[in-house]
């Protein structure tokens, strides 16, 4: 056996043999390379190689072929040959085949000479034939999108935190929502602990930025007031302060209140566009109204693709399902990469192994398969096809997406690729189409009576 890559590349020289099915979604490919084509490739294998053979007699890279092949045996480059011819011969042998390739499991070489050619055997997974009979009419629930007052009121809210004033306070004592500025230092036992000491920090009283109790007992002191409190620190805490009893000595430096704006017209114009109260919460209402049903398509399409996959009937081969969860481990690296940091960082803060990541991703990544291929199915069986135009459009798409050429973007991406996808994204628009999606209310809360009769029918 000999050890080859099992990568492809185009070619034009090979001859297949016969295609047998071994198993389902495996297929055995017969291929016959021609001597002439082997030979052209020992020649190349030759020439790549001799600048590295050293004989006595002979200048490095200047020994020829025939003494090579005399001192270390006919079939020495050999191996070498074959990886420069096999890869092109076995895209050619898969394109004739018709087979949708998948992933190369094997390849057998059965013959290799000068005198003969090569004769091997290629073992490839492929596409699985899959059927969908139900994918029309498609049942899906979503929300009913309205604003309600309490959303309405929230976002100004929202509005009003953003555009608070800080103001001092000089003439009461701290209550509960003022930000005081204070000094602090905490001693367990007479003895001050690392990391509970500091200056001039502001604290929002009722935050709870702090231990239970702590903030409390700041609540009725005055600017500039020198004190002390109690606390005790909670069981979960760091093990060296975890149930101890701790004091802290308090300085405060300053009071200040957080100040709302008035809602009015004045603050409409302030934070928005629009000279009125009533148009920003139009536009408030409008905006929450857009999320909603943004998230209801989204809502909606997830509970039919999981039906889809539910509904895909054929086996799927272990490697696709492989190949995804590579795909998703591939954008995960680069996405992180984006912020400085390595997969395999990233695996060590979650405390995972990379396996263990594979294990937990596999089941979503058998789901991303199944929906593709019942998407593919449907954008089959209802001949949803891309157009040129589609194509251009789409091209012109990514160039503008990633700055580049649109020569550029087509050599990167084969137009066999694109309109795949394109079929695939018109199968999701006719499935969405085709759904019938009602809207869930919430069940209004029985009158007493009638809860008062339900409890009695209980007993």
């Amino acid at each position: 056996m000999y050890r080859i890559k099992l990568g492809l590349r185009s070619f034009k020289e090979m001859s297949l043999k016969s295609t047998n099915q071994k198993e389902t979604n495996v297929y055995e490919l017969e291929i016959a390379i021609d001597k002439d084509t082997f030979a052209a490739a020992v020649k190349k294998a030759y020439a790549k190689a001799k600048k590295k053979i050293a004989v006595p007699g002979f200048r490095k890279g200047k020994v020829p072929q025939s003494i090579i092949e005399k001192m270390y045996g006919e079939s020495f480059f050999y191996e070498d040959a074959l990886e420069i011819c096999y890869p092109d011969a076995a895209e050619d042998a898969i394109k004739e085949s018709g087979l949708e390739f998948i992933a190369t499991n094997n390849v057998d070489v059965k013959k290799m000479s000068i005198e003969d050619g090569v004769e091997l055997v290629l073992t490839i997974t492929v596409k699985p034939e899959v059927e969908i009979e139900e994918y029309k009419l498609l049942k899906a629930t979503q929300k009913k999108v309205e604003a309600t007052d309490e959303e309405i009121n929230a976002k100004i809210d929202e509005l009003r935190e953003r555009n608070a004033r800080i103001e001092a306070v000089t003439d009461r004592k701290v209550e509960n929502g003022d930000i005081v500025t204070i000094d602090f230092e905490g001693f367990v036992d007479g003895a001050a602990f690392p990391g509970g000491k500091g200056e001039e920090y502001d604290l929002t009283i009722g935050a709870g930025q702090f231990i239970p109790g702590f903030e409390e007992q700041i609540i009725g002191h005055e600017m500039n007031e020198e004190f002390d409190i109690n606390v005790k620190f909670p069981e979960e805490y760091t093990p060296d302060l975890s149930g101890k009893d701790a004091v802290f000595k308090i300085k405060i430096h300053e009071i200040k209140v957080k100040q709302l704006p008035e809602v009015d017209d004045d603050f409409a114009q302030e934070v928005s566009e629009f000279d009125t109260v009533d148009a920003l919460k139009k536009d408030i209402a409008k905006q929450i109204k857009e999320s909603k049903t943004n998230e209801n398509e989204s809502e909606i399409q997830r509970q039919l693709f999981d039906k889809l996959a539910e509904n895909l009937k054929g086996e799927i081969p272990a490697v696709m399902i492989d190949q995804e969860v590579d795909s998703e481990i591939r954008d995960i690296d680069y996405r992180l990469s984006m912020q400085g940091m390595k997969f395999e960082t990233y695996l060590k803060y979650t405390g995972m192994t990379l396996d263990a990541y594979r294990e937990q991703a596999r089941d979503n990544a058998e789901k991303s398969v199944k929906i593709r291929l019942a998407l593919e199915k449907i954008a089959q069986l209802e001949n949803l096809e891309a157009t040129e135009e589609d194509l251009n459009e789409l091209y012109d798409k990514y160039a503008k997406q990633y700055n580049m050429e649109i020569d550029a973007v087509k050599a990167a991406i084969p137009a066999e690729t694109v309109k795949k996808d394109i079929a695939v994204d018109k199968a999701i628009k006719f499935v969405r189409e085709n759904a019938k999606v009602t809207t869930s209310r919430k069940k209004k809360a029985a009158p007493k009576a009638e809860a008062a009769k339900e409890e009695e029918a209980a007993e």
